[in-house]
C-alpha cells in the first residue's frame, strides 16, 4: 500500500509541476496586462478542476447555493493540511486566497501566488496589518477572499481544529459583509501533515455552509462570530469524521 501511495504522489506531483508550467504564460499575461488579475484567478479555478480530475480525486461540493453572484464573501476554511490551498480552486466566485509567506521563495509559484492572492507573514505584526488592507482593497473591487483562521496547519489531532485568530471575522465585520464558514471534511485523510507527504486515495469533500451576516456587528461581536464559525466547522468535521470522535 505505501508502494502504491509513493507511485500515486509522485504522479500527482509530476502532473501539479508539468499542468503549471503549461498554465504559467497565461497566468503571466494576466499579471501583466493591467486589471487582469481577476481572469488569472478564473485560470486558477480552471486548473484546479482539470487538475483534481486528472488525478481522480474527485470533489463533492455541498452548499453552492448559498452563494449569491456579486456579492463579496470572506470564507474562512479549516486547515490541517498542503492541500487546503489547491482545492479552494473549487470555491465560487473571483477569490483571493490568503497564503503564508513563504509560498513567494518557491520558483515561478512564489511569483504567481503574490500577484494574484496574498502571502503574509503571521510572525509580523506589519505583515499582518498590510495583508488586512489589501484583503480590504481586493473586496471593494468585488473579489471576496479566503482565509484559514487557525493560522496556518497547527492542529496536533485533526478532525479537532485549534483556536482561531481574529483577523478573518474582524474583516468581515469592517467590511459588513457575509462571512461563510467552509467546511474541507477529508484533507488530512487525502494528505495527511505527518511528514511524510504521502497523498491517499479518498474522494474529498467541501462543506459551503450558509453565509453569517455580519450588517450591524461591531468590533465587539468579533469573539460572538468566531464562535459561531468554529462551532459549524467542527460540528460538521465531526459529522463526517465520526470514527474518529473516540479516539480524541
Amino acid at each position: 500500500m505505501t508502494l502504491l501511495r509513493r507511485i500515486y504522489t509522485l504522479y500527482a506531483g509530476l502532473l501539479f509541476l508539468i499542468s503549471f508550467l503549461i498554465l504559467f504564460p497565461v497566468f503571466l499575461t494576466c499579471i501583466w496586462i493591467p486589471h487582469w488579475e481577476a481572469y488569472g484567478r478564473k485560470v486558477n479555478q480552471f486548473w484546479a478542476k482539470v487538475y483534481f480530475t486528472l488525478i481522480f480525486l474527485p470533489i463533492k461540493i455541498e452548499g453552492r447555493e448559498h452563494i449569491r453572484k456579486g456579492q463579496s464573501y470572506v470564507f474562512a476554511a479549516n486547515h490541517f493540511s498542503y492541500i487546503d490551498i489547491a482545492m479552494s480552486g473549487f470555491f465560487p466566485g473571483d477569490v483571493v486566497y490568503i497564503g503564508k509567506s513563504s509560498i513567494r521563495k518557491i520558483p515561478l509559484f512564489g511569483y504567481y501566488f503574490s500577484r494574484l492572492h496574498i502571502a503574509v507573514d503571521r510572525s509580523s505584526l506589519k505583515s499582518r496589518g498590510e495583508v488586512l488592507l489589501r484583503a480590504k482593497k481586493h473586496i471593494n473591487k468585488g473579489s471576496s477572499i479566503v482565509i484559514y483562521p487557525e493560522g496556518g496547519i497547527t492542529s496536533t489531532n485533526p478532525p479537532l481544529m485549534s483556536k482561531f485568530k481574529d483577523g478573518a471575522f474582524s474583516l468581515a465585520i469592517d467590511k459588513q459583509i457575509p462571512l461563510i464558514p467552509v467546511t474541507l471534511s477529508y484533507n488530512h485523510l487525502i494528505l495527511p501533515d505527518d511528514g511524510k507527504l504521502l497523498l491517499n486515495f479518498k474522494r474529498g469533500k467541501i462543506v459551503i455552509h450558509p453565509p453569517i451576516p455580519t450588517v450591524g456587528m461591531t468590533a465587539r461581536q468579533v469573539p460572538e462570530l468566531k464562535q459561531m464559525c468554529f462551532d459549524t466547522i467542527q460540528s460538521q468535521l465531526w459529522k463526517d469524521n465520526p470514527e474518529t470522535i473516540k479516539s480524541i
